[in-house]
């Protein structure tokens, strides 16, 4: 517990730097960043390995076009990997990063208004370094708030999302040990269920295996945010799961959880190919990759609440339609 702890004390001093109105990015990168330092992104960042480079590509850019950038975070929390039998420790951190709209961003118009970034981060802690990041985000969110829809219809709602009901996900103090070991566990179930496809229940009575009845499902812009079992299916894993087929075998890097909070991600999660319509476009018949973060709150023996990043840009631009390119006026294949 004193590792992840510290841990935690590692990521807040290091968030305390960064996000600071003067902050010089790279020196703080470099400050915290170990050996072998490895950053990932969602596109079109992607991966990068030196602290110069994410300052240079991410970090700069982003509070060039967000200026007065807030860190808004509703969840906070630490872990040991269930993916290395718990051998390395894990800080994730979940919220918006707010600021004025500016000046454009990856193509997307500024607005000169508040602007609500959707983020969440897995860092990897080793000692006083952080070795390895995922610095997941949401941009469609950011287009929609700037008027620019990327996909042509969603099934759920398009909101700017809030934390958890219950206001208690900023974890700075230990929490019982039990209570992580009781998250986790019920997330590994769920797991289960998820990459069955074929349980011979139907999707409801699948679900409310390991969700509460009334679930709420924050969904990336493209998709939405949903409400209830009975509304999930409807407006997410029915259409979902009658788009897709070939579902390889989920793969996560990191996956762990701390009082009533969990997760996971993965480069990618999974694969699965597009044989039905999804999002308003077509079938192309073509696999793709789901790079994917989940964070779950638990009440009791279920899963209330669930926020998703996932790299719909990335997703797409496999199956032909450059959502960024098109932005920038390129060519809509």
């Amino acid at each position: 517990m004193k590792k992840t702890q510290d841990a935690k004390a590692v990521v807040q001093r290091f968030h305390a730097e960064l996000d600071a109105p003067d902050a010089d990015q790279e020196q703080v990168l470099r400050k915290y960043a170990g050996s072998n330092f490895v950053w990932r992104g969602f596109h079109p960042f992607n991966e990068m390995t030196s602290p110069r480079q994410v300052a240079t590509e991410f970090w700069s850019p982003l509070r060039h076009s967000l200026t007065a950038l807030q860190r808004r975070q509703d969840i906070f929390f630490s872990g040991t990997n269930q993916m290395d039998n718990f051998a390395t420790v894990w800080v994730v951190s979940m919220g918006h990063l707010m600021g004025l709209f500016d000046n454009a961003f990856c193509g997307i118009p500024a607005t000169g208004k508040i602007a609500m970034l959707r983020y969440c981060e897995f860092h990897r802690v080793d000692g006083d370094k952080i070795v390895e990041t995922a610095m997941y985000f949401d941009l469609p969110h950011l287009m929609a708030q700037a008027g620019v829809m990327p996909f042509p219809e969603q099934t759920a709602a398009q909101l700017v999302q809030p934390g958890p009901l219950t206001h208690d996900g900023v974890l700075i103090d230990a929490q019982p040990a039990k209570d992580g070991k009781d998250t986790l566990a019920l997330i590994n179930r769920m797991i289960g269920d998820l990459g069955q496809w074929d349980s011979g229940l139907s999707l409801e009575d699948e679900l409310r295996q390991t969700w509460a009845e009334d679930m709420l499902w924050w969904g990336p812009t493209g998709i939405g945010a949903t409400y209830t079992i009975q509304r999930y299916a409807k407006q997410h894993s029915g259409p979902f799961r009658a788009a897709f087929s070939d579902r390889s075998k989920t793969k996560h890097i990191a996956r762990l959880a701390e009082g009533a909070y969990g997760g996971f991600f993965g480069w990618p999660n999974f694969t699965a190919r597009l044989t039905g319509d999804f999002m308003g476009r077509p079938a192309t018949g073509k696999a793709g990759e789901f790079r994917v973060i989940d964070i779950y709150r638990r009440d009791r023996d279920k899963l209330a609440e669930n926020w998703i990043f996932i790299d719909l840009l990335h997703f797409w631009k496999s199956q032909g339609l450059d959502v960024l390119k098109r932005l920038q006026g390129g060519d809509d294949k």
